[in-house]
């Protein structure tokens, strides 16, 4: 069927992990090992991960700008897992992106291996460079908080023509006006905000969905994470957290059947922890009531690698994104972003959400 050229704005440690997995999944392709864990699907409508291949990269820190995709992918401040170093030597080179809001200014107060180290290189055509490449799709992998940057490159697909996969909390896909814009193109976006494999959003839901149809009431719930990679670093700057903290309590909350006033449900980062590294723990409380009114609670501890967690579901979202590529298929893309994203355009329960992305890559349904 071909490969599926993808283009990354940001290389964090989320596209570091993404990459590594490509590799590692197609060594153990050429083993004969089909059946692969750690993959919700190893072959998704007949795409493999090994044909995925990153044709262009966009950065604007100056250890990564103007270097070699299998070099950067590495470099400071990223902090993820090495679970395959042994990336092959890429002929792309991460060229500059345009920097708008995607550095916050408090990065710069700590030491130059956790921080952005911003570029002094002069911005690229981003349209011009996505059109030279032939990227089907753009994976908008910048910081929390990137809300100009990130509709500067969710405009630059448009005008490329070519797909978007909006991982990070920024409002677009679920945007009716930008909505309206990739429908008019014909141009497929997923997004908004990944949710991971196993993450603590997804556990969140569950249990809520779990509660409802066991007949708890919840009074009141929580979840607190806390982490030492650069995205826990930047969300320190809470003036970039609203879209984030509106992205996973709305996935907590659909999921209520019942009202829950905004003091009685708390989602959302906690605090940075610089040893840490990308390592993530989650910290979640639900208290309710259940037969005869009489009151309960659940405590749950998660400990997770962020960013290959993440890495888990993106790899499904580009072959989805490609799937609407090959059946000429624009728009938002409703059943792949219900079962991906925090925040798509329509939640679903995340059950319902399983059953369409199935029916969507078996072609029973449009979106």
């Amino acid at each position: 069927m071909g490969k599926i050229r993808i283009a990354i704005a940001g290389l964090g440690n989320c596209a570091s992990s993404l990459i590594q997995g490509i590799e590692y999944y197609k060594a153990i392709k050429e083993k004969g090992r089909e059946n692969s864990n750690g993959l919700m699907h190893f072959d998704l409508g007949g795409y493999l991960p090994s044909d995925i291949e990153v044709v262009c990269a966009f950065d604007i820190d100056e250890r990564k700008v103007n270097k070699p995709l299998n070099e950067a992918l590495f470099a400071k401040p990223n902090c993820t897992l090495t679970f395959y170093p042994h990336l092959t030597d890429s002929s792309v080179i991460v060229r500059m992106g345009e920097v708008h809001d995607g550095v916050s200014p408090h990065m710069s107060d700590y030491h130059e291996d956790r921080r952005f180290v911003l570029s002094n290189e002069k911005p690229v055509n981003v349209v011009e460079i996505l059109k030279e490449s032939k990227a089907h799709m753009l994976l908008n992998y910048l910081p929390v908080g990137s809300e100009i940057a990130t509709k500067f490159y969710a405009d630059c697909c448009l005008k490329a023509g070519i797909g978007f996969i909006n991982c990070i909390p920024v409002f677009v896909a679920s945007n009716p006006d930008w909505a309206n814009r990739f429908n008019e193109k014909r141009i497929p976006i997923i997004g908004d905000d990944i949710k991971a494999q196993i993450g603590a959003t997804i556990i969140h839901r569950w249990l809520t969905k779990l509660f409802m149809d066991r007949g708890i009431k919840i009074e009141h719930t929580y979840q607190l994470n806390v982490g030492g990679n650069t995205d826990f670093l930047n969300m320190l700057n809470h003036s970039r957290l609203k879209s984030k903290k509106v992205s996973k309590t709305e996935a907590v909350r659909s999921q209520i059947n019942h009202e829950i006033t905004d003091d009685n449900i708390h989602i959302g980062p906690s605090d940075y922890v610089p040893w840490m590294n990308d390592n993530k723990v989650c910290f979640l409380r639900m208290e309710g009531r259940g037969f005869g009114n009489v009151p309960m609670h659940l405590e749950l501890r998660l400990s997770v690698e962020d960013s290959p967690n993440s890495a888990g579901v993106v790899i499904d979202a580009i072959r989805c994104c490609k799937l609407a590529i090959d059946r000429k298929i624009g728009g938002p893309l409703l059943s792949p972003s219900a079962y991906f994203m925090k925040h798509p355009p329509i939640q679903f329960t995340d059950e319902e959400a399983r059953k369409m992305v199935e029916d969507f890559i078996a072609n029973k349904r449009e979106r």
